[in-house]
């Protein structure tokens, strides 16, 4: 028995790993995804012609109306893209958010406030509870661009090697929670704003007023990244760990630098005008009449807070990041500041060339009614086939888990997924709120075991310094533990969310009035 289990164990790792490199020949086949949107977008203007040729059209649900597909290879259609080109570039919501933000989190990045926070996290940790720290600042560091896998992983895997225990399985939790766990957050992080403005722009498409802010899944996001920290540190100690057994290597263990007093005297100086501002911002929207509440209804939802979210988590990490930088002397004049936030904008310059041609897909998407006629009649073959509800959730979940094997990218993915699927959910009924939601479970779970996430190659370099044998097979067999127990734990949270009927953020509820709600965007 024993012989016959060995030898299916290694058909199926043969299988998998054949499936593996399946994945990373068809992932490395795609072009860049500006060129990719590109394509998509030409792909939209032949498909408008044909379309409109064929008499493409759908009755929409709530006035009656006919909704036919208008060509942009027409006159009409030509004089339109000539004339707004631009203004699709402008006026896509994702570009505004993004840079905005990134004004507050260039500074709190480039003063070294958050590396700072996320050694303070990890070293101040008592011993057994390492692993979850570890885990917990994998997530917290989703509010820098780069600090959790350039500075947290590699450190995740010397501090297990200074305690003696396996530095793979340092490495291993640290990425469980910056990447596996990149769908949850303690607080509103850089890629929220981004998802936000893709999902404003494609409820649009069937609601021209519908905005959906920055924080509608932060409910979900908090809980979840509770769970992830549970998940991690339970795989890596009860299955990943056991399975590495004692480390071998000749790899020298590198002393953990600690935090000097100076560095100490800034966080205490971030965490004060951090209070004072929470504090400032709460007089303004907690009490009744507040400066940020509705002035018509004296309402937090659909409220000034809300609307202008953005601002508030610019002014979140602007402040304490300049405190911070003044303190420890990385700010020492209004010029150091300025090269923070460039910099942080420099590493930006390829999102916005991605943008460009985003943009001019999902309003050339907009424009053709295709994505309002596929939303139309995708929502009511689903209806057909009885695919709604909670099996509906799942299987989108998965679906953009799948998705993520071969695209990387999740601002990418979802400017590909939201004109079609946002609006096909709303017509059943579900805010767009609880489809993105779907979307963050999938598209995280999925990046500890795909060559295609764009830090997979420095994983492995990492795990290279411990031992010069270890490449994308040794990485994909660590993390896909976390991968399945991740994608089990999260779908039925999300299951047990639904089920409870509880908002998944601010202005996020998990259900919408189609009735009441749908109002078609004027071309």
């Amino acid at each position: 028995m024993k012989r016959i289990g060995a030898t299916i164990s290694r058909h199926a790792a043969r299988a998998f790993s054949r499936f593996l490199d399946i994945v990373e020949r068809l992932g490395n086949a795609l072009p860049h995804p500006a060129t990719l949107f590109a394509l998509l977008a030409l792909a939209v203007a032949l498909a408008s012609w044909l379309g409109k040729w064929a008499g493409l059209q759908a009755t929409h649900p709530v006035d009656g109306s006919v909704i036919v597909a208008r060509s942009l290879l027409d006159g009409d259609g030509l004089r339109w893209v000539y004339e707004n080109v631009v203004h699709n570039f402008v006026a896509f919501p994702p570009l505004g958010y993004v840079l905005a933000v990134m004004v507050g989190i260039g500074v709190a990045e480039g003063s070294g406030l958050f590396t700072v926070m996320i050694r303070a996290l990890v070293l101040g940790a008592p011993s057994r509870l390492i692993t979850g720290a570890v885990v917990l600042a994998g997530i917290v560091s989703h509010l820098a661009s780069e600090a959790g896998y350039v500075i947290l992983i590699p450190l995740g895997a010397m501090i297990f090697h200074a305690l003696g225990r396996h530095p793979m399985a340092g490495l291993a939790a640290a990425f469980c929670g910056v990447s596996g766990g990149f769908g949850a957050n303690f607080l509103i992080g850089s890629v929220d704003p981004i998802l936000a403005g893709l999902s404003t722009s494609a409820a649009q498409i069937l609601d021209g007023e519908m905005t959906i802010n920055a924080a509608v899944n932060f409910y979900f996001m908090f809980v979840s990244a509770f769970m992830v920290v549970f998940v991690g540190t339970w795989v890596t100690e009860r299955i990943v760990e056991p399975r590495l057994g004692t480390y071998q290597g000749t790899a020298q263990q590198i002393p953990i630098e600690q935090l000097t007093d100076l560095e100490r005297r800034g966080l205490r100086w971030a965490g004060i005008v951090l209070l004072v501002t929470l504090g400032l911002l709460a007089l303004a929207v907690i009490p009744p009449g507040g400066l940020l509440r509705d002035p018509a209804t004296g309402s937090i939802l659909h409220s000034p807070f809300l609307d202008g979210i953005i601002t508030a988590i610019l002014v979140f990490f602007l402040l304490p990041g300049l405190a911070y930088g003044i303190v420890v002397g990385t700010v020492r004049s209004d010029k150091d500041a300025v090269k923070h936030i460039t910099k942080s904008m420099a590493g930006l310059a390829s999102y916005i060339v991605l943008v460009f041609f985003a943009a001019q897909f999902v309003y050339f998407f907009r424009y053709s009614n295709l994505g309002l006629i596929f939303a139309i009649q995708g929502a009511e073959g689903l209806r057909t086939i009885g695919l709604t509800g909670i099996p509906l959730i799942i299987g989108f979940a998965l679906l953009s888990a799948f998705i993520n094997l071969f695209m990387g990218s999740a601002s990418a993915k979802w400017a590909i997924m939201a004109p079609v699927f946002v609006p096909m959910f709303m017509l059943l009924g579900y805010h767009p709120a609880l489809t993105q939601a779907a979307f963050r479970i999938g598209d995280s779970v999925t990046n500890l075991i795909t060559p295609m996430m764009s830090y997979f190659a420095l994983i492995v370099t990492f795990a290279q310094k411990y031992d010069e044998r270890y490449g994308i097979g040794t990485i994909i067999s660590t993390m896909l533990p976390y991968t399945l127990v991740l994608t089990l734990v999260w779908v039925l949270l999300l299951v047990g969310w639904v089920l409870l009927g509880i908002p998944l953020g601010p202005d996020g509820p998990l259900m919408l009035d189609v009735a009441a709600t749908v109002r078609p965007t004027s071309p």
